[in-house]
């Protein structure tokens, strides 16, 4: 079990790179560029708020997990927009090399799936990775159009993606999309686009979280995280660690709730479990902001997103507790690879640890806890 572990937790923070991978998309305010991890963090989002709109043979669990996957390539081998001259058969087949790589660092029993899952996202040949390439090609178009203030050149670019380029299919494939990126664009449309115009103004809510920064840093301490692509990469350890959840436990719903579980922090901000914050006045600001957000959301999908994000925060159900352990998880990981990042700011000691991170770890899935700690002892 110890060399399982230690091959799936190799595989997490070698992940970690895809933060520092930047993409042609600026944020919504304009700010910087996006990162690939919150990207694929904000894809995985997109699925689950349009999935009322996905055909009935679609799995949107089985989208959420290969947009949770997709980009990954990307750390090795970049980011290529799309608007640029490239030789796109080399790049795939530097892609194809890179996630042989990558997921053969995994346990010999995980890394095929993970393999065949990526390249089911890549072949576009099922209902799922159909449905995956289109919000991925919605997902630009929408970060462009949605902006404060478009950057014309960007626009220009979305007007002829959208005639010609990889999103023309949009038309026939998802309609809604297409016509109402077409009213944004100041075209004149007879389709009803409402639907996706109200799931819209959450999903560019959304895009804010990416500008929450965590105590927490990356592993190569160059700067600290942001809460978006802190729950891509919570949800991408729920998956490949879901051999440590209890039994019954349902990693899609785990993943669901980490999907969800820090959108509040973009009323009410980051509260670092070592830091000395009001908890009482914490937990009202965030009950205050998923009541706001998830409000953005036709009524059914706003009170199924809000219940599930109660149910993370209470922890009482077997999924929730899971998902709590691997939301502890993740910042100490870290801390152990970037000279100890939180820890040392806010002089933690193993007592604290103990309490703050290893009961909850312990509760949900407590071999790794065993694994961990004597880790984080010797380091501290």
């Amino acid at each position: 079990m110890t060399e399982r572990l230690a091959a799936q937790i190799t595989f997490l923070k070698e992940a970690d790179k895809l933060k520092r991978v930047d993409r042609a998309n600026l944020l919504l305010d304009l700010s910087r560029p996006e990162n690939a991890a919150e990207h694929c963090w904000h894809l995985a989002l997109y699925a689950l708020v349009f999935a009322p709109l996905a055909k009935a043979d679609v799995s949107i669990a089985r989208v959420i997990k290969m947009l949770l996957l997709h980009d990954l390539v990307e750390i090795e081998v970049g980011d290529h927009p799309i608007h640029e001259d490239h030789d796109w058969t080399a790049i795939a087949a530097a892609e194809e090399r890179a996630a042989e790589r990558l997921f053969g660092m995994l346990p010999a029993d995980q890394a095929p799936h993970f393999l065949d899952l990526w390249r089911a996202f890549e072949a576009e040949a099922c209902p799922d990775s159909r449905f995956a390439k289109q919000l991925d090609r919605c997902q630009p178009i929408f970060q462009v159009l949605c902006a404060e203030s478009p950057v014309p050149e960007h626009v220009e670019i979305v007007r002829n993606n959208l005639s010609t380029g990889r999103a023309a299919p949009l038309r026939h494939d998802f309609p809604q999309a297409y016509h109402h990126a077409l009213m944004l664009l100041g075209e004149a449309t007879q389709q009803d686009t409402q639907d996706v115009a109200q799931r819209l103004t959450f999903l560019c809510e959304a895009d804010r979280l990416k500008s929450v920064y965590r105590a927490s840093r990356l592993l190569d301490n160059s700067r600290h995280e942001n809460s978006a692509e802190h729950s891509w990469h919570a949800m991408l350890y729920a998956w490949v660690l879901a051999d440590q959840a209890a039994p019954g436990v349902d990693i899609d719903r785990v993943l669901g709730m980490l999907l969800l579980h820090d959108i509040v922090e973009i009323d009410a901000g980051d509260a670092p479990i070592h830091g000395q914050s009001d908890r009482a006045l914490m937990a009202a600001k965030e009950n205050a902001a998923a009541e706001r957000l998830f409000g953005l959301l036709p009524p059914d999908q706003g009170h199924e997103f809000n219940t599930l994000w109660r149910e993370f925060e209470a922890a009482q159900t077997a999924d929730a507790v899971f998902t709590k352990a691997i939301d502890r998880l993740h910042p100490p990981i870290a801390n152990l690879e970037n000279g100890g990042g939180s820890w040392v700011e806010y002089s933690v000691t193993m007592e604290q640890l103990d309490q703050r991170v290893g009961v909850p770890v312990n509760k949900g899935a407590p071999e790794i806890w065993a694994w961990l700690r004597p880790q984080v002892r010797a380091a501290l």
